[in-house]
């Protein structure tokens, strides 16, 4: 798997951002392989919470056994929203090469008996792209790090129309600005792919944590930055625990 997902990890040096600097004897970086990265956001219907213990555990088998049959395709990552949200149950990150698989994979979960249970309240799509800044001229972008944490929040995120008519230096100096605040909270690891012709969003960005009042407080201070005063409002917030998707069946009722 490719590193392109996004990790805001620069270093900061007297306030200032240090990007990686121009050197003449590394070689040109080989072609990175973009990964698919889907959001699937599920809730389980009233209907499935009837059924008898015993047939609830033979479907729950059946569909981890689809699941799992998957892994040499993606990472995968469950995650229960069980008493987060209203809308939805369980959430499955997929990180992945090929966007035939992702709907193979869709496909067949959904031909088990408990997919027939479950309704898609939410399902994202995005692309990774280089990460924009590194730690090191030597760091590894072969290796998507993700899954790491107990909680993941995630948010689809779209511009006004006044980002797009700002000069590229302009955007990059506010993406800067954020990247400085997010600095400030080394436990909280932040991804951003690409939605832009997938969906209406502009970007996917996800934060990782394993304490949630870091979070708030960070989302706190970035509410009041420049870039987001451009980002539109009204869109949906996802409060995710990451389990094993066994827990996370288990928590449907």
């Amino acid at each position: 798997m490719t590193n392109d997902i996004l990790q805001f990890q620069k270093e900061a040096t007297d306030a200032q951002l240090r990007l990686v600097p121009e050197r003449s004897d590394v070689p040109e970086p080989e072609e990175i392989e973009k990964q698919f990265v889907n959001f699937m956001f599920l809730r389980a219907n009233p209907a499935w919470r009837r059924l008898d213990s015993e047939a609830k555990r033979i479907y729950k088998g059946e569909f981890a056994s689809v699941f799992e049959s998957f892994r040499d395709d993606f990472l995968l990552f469950s995650y229960s929203l069980v008493g987060f949200d209203s809308n939805a149950d369980l959430m499955l990150w997929r990180i992945g090469s090929s966007l035939d698989r992702v709907q193979e994979m869709t496909a067949k979960l959904y031909r088990t008996n408990l997919g027939s249970h479950l309704e898609t309240v939410d399902n994202y799509l995005s692309i990774t792209k280089r990460m924009m800044f590194v730690d090191t001229p030597s760091d590894d972008r072969q290796r998507v790090v993700a899954g790491t944490a107990k909680y993941h929040f995630f948010y689809p995120c779209s511009k006004h129309q006044d980002w797009f008519e700002m000069p590229l230096d302009q955007r990059d100096a506010l993406i800067e600005e954020n990247f400085m605040v997010g600095k400030r909270f080394p436990n909280i690891k932040i991804h951003l792919t690409h939605a832009f012709g997938f969906t209406d969003n502009e970007y996917l960005i996800s934060f990782e944590t394993d304490e949630p009042r870091d979070f708030l407080a960070l989302a706190e201070e970035l509410r009041q930055t420049p870039a987001s005063k451009l980002t539109l409002r009204g869109m949906p917030v996802y409060t995710c625990r990451q389990r094993s998707l066994m827990e996370c069946l288990d928590a449907l009722g």
